[in-house]
């Protein structure tokens, strides 16, 4: 797909969603870091309820570590691999503690060095709490950016590298929440909604 097309498909999402933002509920950076790792493999809803009475209790480094991994546990067992889960945030929080004087990590590198954060994390953190211009690939975004035929790729990180290039820096910051919400609500997985589908025209309907 040309990048003029691409260019009109934001705009129509523009007009639609002025400022689109992540579903996952978050109080600061440190909440907002909790909840993308939680949420690997995971829905926002089923991440949002548990997290409701855990960020009450622990929004910070300290208090999650005064928490401890079997407190975590308790509030977030319903949501998959949670054990695994429970040891990141707990490690990923006592480094933070240690060597970053509790702040978040603004750079990738750092950030994907931490417990439990993937590239997808880091870029979601980075996008959310400092507005830098990254592209997150979940399944949504991997699933309409191919089939709506922004680009032609078999692998996430082929998608996030050819997305980077392909769409106009006018657009990157909100981006990957744009792509995020059509896949989510209409472009699904088995039944895409296609006649509810307002770039539809633009559409390469690769399904």
């Amino acid at each position: 797909m040309n990048k003029n097309k691409i260019d009109q498909i934001f705009t129509i999402w523009q007009e639609e969603n002025p400022h689109p933002k992540t579903e996952l509920i978050y109080s600061n950076n440190y909440t907002l870091l909790v909840a993308v790792v939680l949420s690997a493999q995971s829905t926002d809803i089923g991440v949002n309820k548990a997290t409701k009475a855990l960020f009450k209790i622990a929004d910070t480094p300290e208090k999650m570590l005064k928490l401890g991994e079997d407190g975590l546990k308790k509030h977030i067992n319903t949501i998959g691999l949670y054990n695994g889960k429970a040891k990141n945030v707990i490690a990923l929080s006592e480094i933070l503690v240690k060597k970053f004087n509790s702040e978040i990590p603004q750079d990738f590198e750092t950030l994907q060095s931490l417990p439990g954060v993937g590239r997808k994390t880091a870029n979601v953190v980075l996008n959310c709490a400092f507005g830098k211009p990254t592209i997150a690939v979940d399944t949504h975004v991997f699933r309409v950016s191919n089939r709506i035929g922004f680009v032609k790729e078999k692998d996430v990180l082929k998608t996030e590298l050819a997305l980077l290039k392909k769409i106009p820096k006018k657009w990157m910051t909100h981006a990957h929440h744009w792509l995020i919400l059509h896949g989510r609500y209409i472009c699904q997985a088995r039944k895409p909604k296609c006649e509810e589908c307002k770039i539809s025209e633009f559409c390469e309907k690769n399904l």
